[in-house]
């Protein structure tokens, strides 16, 4: 059974928790977007509590990159597991969300 996800400032970091899919990606979106827009500050995306991780979640952190920037705030990722690691590198936008590159070949 699947987690329902959930968003919630802990500290200073938006943590992203449950599973994210098509079925409730645009419910998450608009709710991250109300919580960054309540910031005035740098947002640091915490997705170690994300479950499953489709491409949606990619177009969803790209949609909180767009606004972000939009409100000359940085967006940054931390705690995302290898899956989604490995779909950004193959869709190609690892690079595009800071906290997605994959770790360097000295951390090997």
């Amino acid at each position: 059974m699947s987690k329902s996800a959930r968003l919630e400032w802990v500290s200073d970091r938006l943590r992203v928790t449950g599973d994210i899919s098509p079925g409730n990606v645009c419910e998450i979106r608009n709710e991250g977007e109300r919580l960054i827009a309540e910031k005035n500050q740098d947002v640091v995306v915490d997705l170690s509590g994300l479950g499953a991780a489709h491409s949606v979640v990619l177009s969803l952190l790209l949609c909180w990159l767009r606004l972000a920037r939009s409100r000359n705030q940085s967006l940054s990722l931390e705690g995302a597991g290898d899956r989604l690691r490995s779909l950004a590198r193959l869709s190609g936008l690892n690079q595009h969300l800071l906290g997605l590159a994959e770790p360097s070949a000295g951390h090997s």
